[in-house]
């Protein structure tokens, strides 16, 4: 994965994610300002990013699951008309996440060919890793955030429109999934997929399944997560289940189960792609480009299978 150091773009990181011992470990956000209702200062970084709509504008890419969170949340509150979207091309080349000229994965805020061209913008010797999801101001030109859970959560305590996602009343419940799920589904499906030895890989996919069975038990109790309603921890599952099956699966090894062997999971998911909306933001076609480009390690002839074929639009049967 790429790298900003010192404002310059470095396509190797020096020290990358996977360690000595072989387990994978996620680098930290580095750009942790928030958006307000009035501008104020949120849990981290400065204030003076007050909610506002045309004002902000998100860096995105179809395949990563991070940025799918921030694009759901964008939909779950309404924002399409408030927040405008680039999206990145499906594959990553030396230069790391890039844009076409034109087209669907053109940057429309600065033209740029490549998302570290927008990262420079941050300040001249900015550091860290090149990552969407991206918040930019548009009217102050500057970086507002690149935490996906950070970018979910402002968007539904700063903007009034559409689903409450993080309700006062559940929110040790959400809390308490958000972090069960980051770390052994959201993360752990990379943890085994970049896993260097057998034993950091053996780790990672025992925790998934055995997290993804907890789900299953879950789900045969209550309709969503934390109770009746669609909260921000369904939000932060549903982007690892939509490519569970068409890509960890196979290219992470994460290959156990099946998403569609869990009879609640299976149809929980299928209800949320079957929301209103929630389709027009889920891409198998460049899931299956981005997880199945050439690797050295993982896919070294960078073919991209046909299957496997899954129908998320039959009934979900959950009422």
């Amino acid at each position: 994965m790429g790298l900003m150091l010192k404002g310059a773009y470095l396509a190797e990181d020096p020290q990358p994610d996977t360690q000595e011992d072989g387990e994978f470990r996620r680098a930290r956000s580095t750009i942790r300002n928030w958006i307000t209702p009035d501008g104020a200062a949120g849990p981290t970084g400065e204030g003076g990013f007050a909610a506002k709509p045309g004002r902000y504008h998100l860096f995105l890419a179809w395949n990563c699951p991070w940025a799918h969170r921030a694009l759901l949340a964008r939909h779950f509150k309404r924002l399409a008309d408030d927040i405008s979207v680039s999206f990145a091309a499906p594959r990553r080349t030396a230069d790391g996440w890039v844009f076409e000229k034109d087209g669907e994965f053109a940057d429309s805020v600065f033209g740029a060919s490549a998302l570290h061209e927008v990262y420079a913008r941050v300040s001249p010797a900015y550091t860290g890793r090149v990552t969407v999801p991206v918040l930019w101001d548009l009217e102050r030109n500057v970086a507002v955030s690149n935490e996906s859970a950070d970018i979910v959560r402002m968007l539904d305590r700063s903007f009034d429109g559409g689903l409450r996602l993080y309700p006062d009343d559940c929110t040790a419940e959400i809390d308490a999934w958000n972090e069960r799920i980051y770390r052994n589904v959201n993360n752990g499906v990379y943890r085994a997929g970049f896993a260097r030895t057998q034993e950091a890989y053996d780790r990672a996919v025992a925790e998934v399944f055995e997290t993804l069975d907890r789900i299953e038990g879950q789900l045969g109790e209550t309709r969503y997560l934390a109770g009746d309603a669609f909260t921000e921890a369904d939000l932060r599952l549903f982007p690892t289940l939509a490519r569970f099956d068409v890509a960890y699966h196979y290219a992470f090894k994460c290959n156990i189960r099946r998403l569609q062997d869990y009879p609640n999971l299976w149809a929980y998911a299928r209800a949320i792609y079957q929301m209103p909306g929630v389709a027009e933001t889920v891409r198998f076609d460049v899931y299956k480009q981005g997880y199945f480009s050439p690797s050295p390690l993982r896919n070294p002839l960078g073919i991209v299978p046909a299957g496997p074929a899954i129908d998320w639009s039959a009934p979900d049967g959950r009422g």
